[in-house]
């Protein structure tokens, strides 16, 4: 399978912020998000043929007891499902970052799901040509709702505007995704636009008992690649 980087670090969304983490970055996306903070898996994919062994090898070169397959997209991917048994077979938590438009047979304790609000279709970006493809395939209802029945999981959402809380809850309905599973984080590329959505933010979550997450790797390091 295609692989961007392999690197440790520290997850930086979600339940699990804060917990020292191998992460695999699979390569190819079948969206394309306007703000995407690793368009060197979508905007413009790049990276390396990698063996489900060989990845195996290499995030046993690491301390972690947690691995997370990330992307891009990796439930494109049929490779994922033998790579997260391998991951398994060796005692690993395995969370899963996705989009929800696709589902496979892999093995996962958290499925992470990030289904994309309005906020990310590219109507301004290359010309809008890939804005009504972004647009048909970013919300699939059904396959948020099987991936939900099948594994724990949190739904994380990125809010660039309040009005965004709108989307949410219809999304919400439409799912059945549980309140205390519903993940909010403020979307930005650095430390200042963070702060400033965060604060606001922040009180949302109190108010509708959602689950504010920070982005620490972006506080931490910035777009820094490999973190």
């Amino acid at each position: 399978m295609n692989i961007a980087e392999i690197f440790y670090s520290v997850q930086g969304e979600g339940m699990l912020t804060g917990v020292p983490s191998v992460f695999i970055r699979t390569s190819g996306c079948n969206l394309r998000c306007t703000w995407c903070d690793t368009p060197y898996t979508s905007w413009t994919p790049e990276g390396n043929r990698m063996s489900v062994a060989d990845i195996a090898v290499r995030v046993a070169e690491f301390p972690a007891r947690h691995a997370v397959v990330t992307g891009g997209e990796p439930m494109l991917f049929d490779e994922t499902t033998e790579l997260t048994s391998a991951l398994h077979e060796r005692g690993m938590h395995i969370t899963i970052e996705t989009a929800g438009t696709v589902s496979k047979p892999v093995v996962c304790d958290l499925m992470s799901i990030s289904p994309k609000l309005a906020n990310s279709t590219p109507y301004d970006r290359d010309e809008g040509r890939w804005a009504a493809r972004h647009e048909q395939l970013r919300y699939q209802p059904a396959v948020l709702r099987d991936l939900m029945s099948r594994y724990e999981y949190q739904m994380k959402f990125v809010i660039a505007d309040p009005c965004d809380l709108a989307e949410v809850k219809q999304i919400i309905r439409e799912t059945g995704a549980a309140t205390d599973r519903v993940v909010l984080m403020p979307e930005g590329i650095d430390r200042d636009t963070l702060a400033e959505r965060g604060r606001w933010l922040t009180q949302i979550c109190m108010s509708e008992g959602f689950r504010y997450s920070p982005r620490l790797h972006v506080d931490l390091w910035g777009s820094e690649r490999g973190r």
